[in-house]
């Protein structure tokens, strides 16, 4: 690119105005911005062409998979990708220059984005607990009702809190608001935004019901209270209804204002037990209807959490054998693979379940864990 000087023109007492001299070039050796940008673009272009390649072949063997099990085919362990997958470890991209090619990283948005986007699109503000044990008992008492175990409740609570989270607690933000947020998951069983959405629009009339029937039990401003809240959640599985069944269409929706909106129902002592505890019926469920009879596991509940029923799944029904070769990349998104350290280090089937176990036993002993405990205790 060709370097064009720009002469700034200043008068002087007594003499005619004229250039300043040029500003010198840098030094020998100094920061070249131009330089370390065009070195980082090199280095990211060769690695996204290698991750492509990799990724597509990831995307590939789990849609035949699918097909395998829909089809009632046997899934061998040659269906899955059998190298880890590249990851970045050139330069890191410069503070310096700009590279118009790259967009700004994406903004995450936060717990006062939810409020605000409820009150702004629905006027819903959330009942949020007095306390948060008041939240933890109300989970509980839904999860153990749904047929959920203590085991199961307390260990996918420490796993994806680590063992002392809040009914707020967002993902990133753990353990200190300064933090910055690295999904929008919500809870004590970290749902997304897009999770909220798709719960809204599939299981929001169960919801309705619900409270109507709760409604009903009450008198006065509580059942009034009540009835505004079921009026806004209508107005909510509206919205969720307004796009295709699809996980793409709801995740667009899902970060739009409205979409926002319906992730603060998580915030709601009154809504938001409900749709954590949906979440995990809704997993447990789905391994029932593929022909996994057996119990979950914590550990194995988990999996489908944190990766999506099909992808857990597939993992709760491998062979012990395969679970030592199959890499976890298999079961994630590129995007989503890479901002999962716990992923990455643990790089096999068999290594993810094993540090997944771990931190449940580790976390087990800590005050938000031992609450969350009493509370499933009867």
């Amino acid at each position: 690119m060709l370097a064009i000087a720009v002469l700034t023109v200043v008068s002087r007492p007594g003499s005619a105005a004229g250039p300043t001299a040029p500003v010198p070039a840098p030094a020998p050796g100094a920061a070249d911005p131009d330089r370390e940008v065009a070195q980082w673009r090199q280095a990211r272009q060769k690695f996204d062409a290698e991750a492509g390649v990799y990724w597509r072949d990831v995307a590939a063997k789990r849609r035949l998979r699918r097909a395998k099990r829909r089809d009632g085919a046997a899934i061998t362990v040659d269906d899955y990708v059998l190298t880890q997958p590249p990851l970045y470890d050139g330069p890191p991209r410069p503070a310096t220059g700009h590279d118009p090619g790259v967009p700004p990283p994406k903004y995450i948005p936060v717990v006062a984005d939810f409020l605000k986007s409820a009150q702004d699109q629905f006027g819903f503000v959330p009942d949020q607990p007095h306390s948060d044990i008041e939240f933890k008992r109300a989970y509980a008492a839904l999860a153990l009702d749904a047929g959920l175990t203590r085991d199961q409740i307390v260990r996918i609570y420490v796993f994806e809190t680590g063992g002392n989270g809040i009914y707020n607690s967002q993902a990133g933000l753990e353990y200190s608001a300064k933090a910055r947020a690295v999904s929008p998951a919500l809870g004590y069983n970290q749902l997304l935004n897009t999770n909220s959405v798709s719960l809204m629009a599939e299981k929001g009339d169960a919801v309705v019901t619900r409270l109507k029937a709760r409604a009903a039990t009450l008198g006065g401003e509580a059942e009034a209270a009540l009835e505004r809240k079921i009026a806004v959640l209508r107005r909510m599985i509206e919205v969720s209804r307004s796009v295709p069944d699809d996980w793409n269409a709801q995740d667009e929706l899902a970060n739009t204002p409205p979409g926002l909106g319906v992730h603060a129902l998580l915030l709601d002592i009154d809504v938001g037990p409900l749709l954590q505890v949906q979440k995990l019926l809704d997993s447990i469920d789905y391994a029932r209807r593929q022909g996994h009879a057996a119990p979950l596991t914590a550990a194995e509940l988990e999996m489908m959490n944190l990766t999506g029923d099909g992808n857990g799944l597939d993992i709760v029904m491998m062979p012990a054998a395969m679970r030592e070769r199959v890499p976890t990349s298999n079961f994630f998104l590129q995007a989503g693979y890479e901002r999962n350290k716990v992923a990455i280090r643990n790089n096999t089937v068999s290594k993810l379940l094993a540090v997944t176990d771990a931190a449940m036993d580790r976390g087990a002993t800590l005050p938000g864990a031992r609450d969350l405990a009493a509370a499933a205790t009867r």
